[in-house]
């Protein structure tokens, strides 16, 4: 069995590529099944959020697994595997291990830090749980993943004052506000007329922010108000008007700022849409959505101004030196939650080896105590016949208890495969397996 991830991320792929592999949950249990479905994907689970496509496996065999995951990216994303493979990256083993702790403890992150991570590996995990498409293995191995973002975030500094893709968002809408102004810096939202279209967690962090930074009103828009009111209703110190995603039209021909955070699958404003509006001022998009909201034929209309989430590097690389020396703090941490994990799963290797040997002692146990109960004679009673079994069985339990300890004991995996191949010669055990 092997451990594998294969995937994508703001690191290796554009937002136009990323948003043709975003898999929203209300599909997640197709797509784990698809995945399931080859005989060589024993387990797997599905990372999807804005900046990452990546699927998590335990493998049958490296090779082979590694192309049935290909092929299913080729036919979710409807693009050939050779355009695929240049945005693609693929880690085995300890680098599969060490890179989901780092995703879920945000040191892969586009906002280094960010918290929002940590609550997608969760929802990683649950799905994979409720859908079956995880078994022991992964289910290990995200659970603990989980664990050790909780552990970065208490015992290291990184998540003081981390922020998120929305926070950067705004800054991004602060710089290119002041910009506009001839100023190259962040500068108070407090005269820009706002509109915010969606109403989940995105667009919840996007108020927070916001407020902080100086917008005194704002439009929520939202297909469903009543659920717009409801996080309006969060904000009690920010005058929000709550309306319906008809009047989408009538916030961009007013408003001179549009942040757009929906699960649509397909664009909401495109260049025809604004064409046919009278535009009372400049306009500023600003689209965190994967896939995106926002077409990209609306860069070529006068006085609008459309950014998406590769345009929040612009932002990022401010603060980014300063977390980088904390998230150094984390480091040490992660090796050690990955070499906890790995001894585990590496003393996993001999329970077949482990469980050959018990079973050939077993034989030879059952074997022994008929004979030496057929020359006890019939006169042994039924409570002697007892004693004479257990202590059969405490004899083999006695025989294992060394092998058992030494090799489920962390060492090198070159190390333990010598003591499996030294049983395996010494009791004639079947061929070794669990190698890979």
């Amino acid at each position: 069995m092997h451990i594998a991830v294969v995937g994508l991320s703001h690191r290796t792929a554009p937002v136009e590529i990323r948003e043709r592999l975003s898999i929203p949950e209300q599909t997640m249990e197709e797509s784990l099944h698809i995945l399931r479905g080859d005989a060589q994907v024993l387990e797997a689970s599905i990372l999807s959020t804005c900046n990452r496509l990546e699927i998590y496996t335990l493998l049958r065999h490296p090779e082979q697994g590694i192309t049935a995951v290909g092929s299913f990216l080729s036919q979710h994303s409807g693009l050939d595997f050779g355009e695929l493979t240049p945005h693609l990256f693929t880690y085995h083993h300890e680098e599969a291990v060490g890179h989901l702790l780092r995703v879920a403890s945000g040191l892969d992150s586009l906002v280094l830090g960010e918290g929002q991570i940590l609550s997608q590996v969760k929802k990683m995990v649950r799905l994979g749980q409720e859908h079956g498409s995880i078994g022991p293995i992964l289910n290990r191995l995200l659970t603990q993943a989980v664990s050790t973002g909780k552990r970065v975030r208490t015992e290291t500094n990184l998540g003081t004052g981390a922020v998120s893709i929305s926070s950067a968002a705004v800054e991004l809408a602060q710089l290119k506000v002041g910009q506009s102004r001839g100023l190259d810096d962040l500068v108070s939202l407090e005269g820009e007329q706002v509109a915010v279209v969606g109403a989940g967690r995105m667009s919840r962090l996007l108020l927070q922010h916001l407020q902080a930074k100086g917008c005194r009103a704002l439009v929520l828009l939202n297909r469903t108000v009543s659920r717009a009111e409801a996080l309006a209703a969060d904000f009690p110190e920010l005058p929000v008007q709550c309306r319906p995603l008809e009047d989408l039209d009538h916030c961009l021909s007013t408003c001179s700022l549009v942040f757009t955070s929906t699960a649509a699958e397909e664009p909401i404003i495109d260049a025809a849409r604004l064409e046919g509006l009278n535009r009372r001022s400049s306009l500023k998009l600003i689209d965190i959505g994967v896939p995106r909201n926002i077409s990209s034929d609306v860069a070529g209309l006068v006085g609008v101004e459309a950014f998406d989430v590769d345009d929040l590097q612009e932002v990022v690389a401010r603060n980014q030196e300063a977390r980088r020396e904390i998230a150094a703090e984390a480091e040490g941490l992660l090796q050690e939650e990955a070499r906890q994990f790995l001894d585990w799963w590496d003393g996993l290797e001999a329970v077949p080896t482990l469980n050959r040997l018990r079973q050939q002692l077993e034989l030879i146990r059952e074997q022994e105590l008929q004979k030496a109960l057929s020359r006890m004679g019939p006169d042994l009673s039924a409570r002697e016949r007892k004693v004479v079994e257990a202590l059969t069985k405490g004899i083999v339990n006695k025989i294992l208890h060394s092998p058992v300890t030494h090799l489920r004991a962390p060492q090198p995996r070159q190390q333990r495969h010598q003591s499996m191949k030294v049983l395996h010669e010494l009791f004639a055990l079947d061929e070794p397996s669990g190698e890979g």
